[in-house]
C-alpha cells in the first residue's frame, strides 16, 4: 500500500536557473523571491506552474502583464517562491519581483516598465485599528439619548 502512494506523488521538478537574475518583489505582507532566465514563457511558483497556484484569471492577466508590455511573453522562465499575504497580494509581488528581474536583464526596458508602474513598490496596506473605535476608522454608533 504504502509503495502505491509514493507513486501517485508528482516528481518534483529540477529547475536549472543558472545565468538568471534574481530580485525580490514586495506586496502589502507578502515577499516573492524572483529569478528569471532566458526560455520559453514558463512561470514556476512554489514548484507549480503558475496557473495551478493562483485560480483566478485575474491573477493570470496580472501576472503576465510585465512580458506583454515589452512583448516578450514567451522570452523568458520564471522560478519564485512566494510567502505571506493572500493571493492578490502574492501576484502583486510576483509582478513587481518580475519587473525588478527584467529590469536587470536589459536596461532599455526600465522607462517602459516604468511607465506602467511596475518597478515601484505599491506600499499601501491595511491601516491599523485605532483604540475607541470598531475598525481603523469606524466609530461606534452614536445613540443621542
Amino acid at each position: 500500500m504504502e509503495a502505491n502512494q509514493t507513486s501517485l506523488k508528482k516528481p518534483k521538478i529540477k529547475l536549472d536557473f543558472k545565468d538568471s537574475k534574481y530580485a525580490t518583489g514586495r506586496r502589502k505582507t507578502s515577499i516573492a523571491k524572483v529569478w528569471v532566465k532566458k526560455g520559453s514563457g514558463k512561470i514556476y511558483v512554489n514548484g507549480k506552474m503558475f496557473n495551478e497556484y493562483f485560480s483566478s484569471e485575474f491573477h493570470h492577466l496580472q501576472i503576465t502583464r510585465p512580458f506583454e508590455i515589452i512583448n516578450q511573453a514567451t522570452d523568458y522562465d520564471v522560478r519564485c517562491s512566494v510567502k505571506g499575504g493572500g493571493p492578490t497580494g502574492q501576484a502583486g509581488a510576483l509582478v513587481h519581483g518580475i519587473s525588478k528581474a527584467l529590469v536587470m536583464f536589459d536596461e532599455t526596458l526600465k522607462a517602459t516598465l516604468k511607465t506602467e508602474k511596475l518597478t515601484t513598490r505599491d506600499s499601501r496596506a491595511v491601516e491599523r485599528k485605532k483604540p475607541g473605535r470598531r475598525k481603523a476608522r469606524r466609530s461606534f454608533q452614536f445613540s443621542k439619548r
